[in-house]
Parts: C-alpha cells; sequence; structure tokens
C-alpha cells in the first residue's frame, strides 16, 4: 500500500510578489527549495494562512538568495504581497519506507529568513 505523506515544507513563508500575468505558479528562492527539498516543476500545495485559500500549484526557481515567494498566473487571485503561507510537498511511500521517514520542516520568518529546521512536527496538547 502506498501512503501519502509529507515530504516537505516551508513554513510560515512570505509572499513577496503576486503577478497574475507571469508564466509559471509559484517561484521559490533556489536556496529555500534546495533547503526543503522541493524540485523544480513539482507538484505543491499553498495554504495561505493570512486568507485561508488553499491551492495547488508547481515550483518554479527563483534567484538564490533572493528570498523571493511568488505566486503567478491564476494563483496570484488566492494570495498577494504580505501573505503568510505553507508551501508543502507530498511524496508517496510504502509501510517500509514510512519506518524511518522524515519529512523536511524549514521554518521562516517574515522575510523568508530560516529561523529554524526540523523533521517532526510536535505532539499538539490539548
Amino acid at each position: 500500500m502506498q501512503l501519502t505523506v509529507l515530504k516537505c515544507k516551508l513554513h510560515r513563508a512570505c509572499v513577496t510578489h503576486s503577478e497574475l500575468d507571469y508564466e509559471g505558479s509559484c517561484a521559490i528562492d533556489a536556496d529555500l527549495m534546495r533547503l526543503a527539498g522541493i524540485h523544480e516543476y513539482e507538484q505543491i500545495q499553498i495554504y495561505n494562512v493570512t486568507n485561508g485559500e488553499r491551492f495547488t500549484t508547481y515550483a518554479i526557481l527563483a534567484e538564490a538568495g533572493s528570498r523571493v515567494i511568488s505566486v503567478n498566473g491564476a494563483a496570484a487571485h488566492k494570495a498577494e504581497p504580505g501573505d503568510r503561507v505553507i508551501i508543502c510537498a507530498y511524496a508517496g511511500l510504502d509501510s517500509e519506507e514510512m519506518a524511518s521517514f522524515k519529512p523536511s520542516l524549514v521554518y521562516l520568518d517574515e522575510e523568508n529568513k530560516v529561523i529554524g529546521t526540523g523533521n517532526a512536527i510536535p505532539i499538539q496538547a490539548a
């Protein structure tokens, strides 16, 4: 059986651009993509913490070190500069792979600077 699991995420990234007429769906700083493990043209889910929108698109490269998160094309209707978003990619794993798998979690501040990394989400207390 294949299970779809969180492979990696950029947590609370700040949208820097929203380009309705740009080809491509979400440009992400190449350094941030590499750190998280997101590949160019990989399908991603974006969860907009600011307005509640949730949408599927794909990742394209933005200049390394630029800290750009640009939501482009039709997706630009769902996010605007200043919005905080969670960008996730998922993978299909079998039961054996699940036994040792850990996601790559990258936490960002309002300037898209890395403030932490991890491979587990803390248990939510009641």
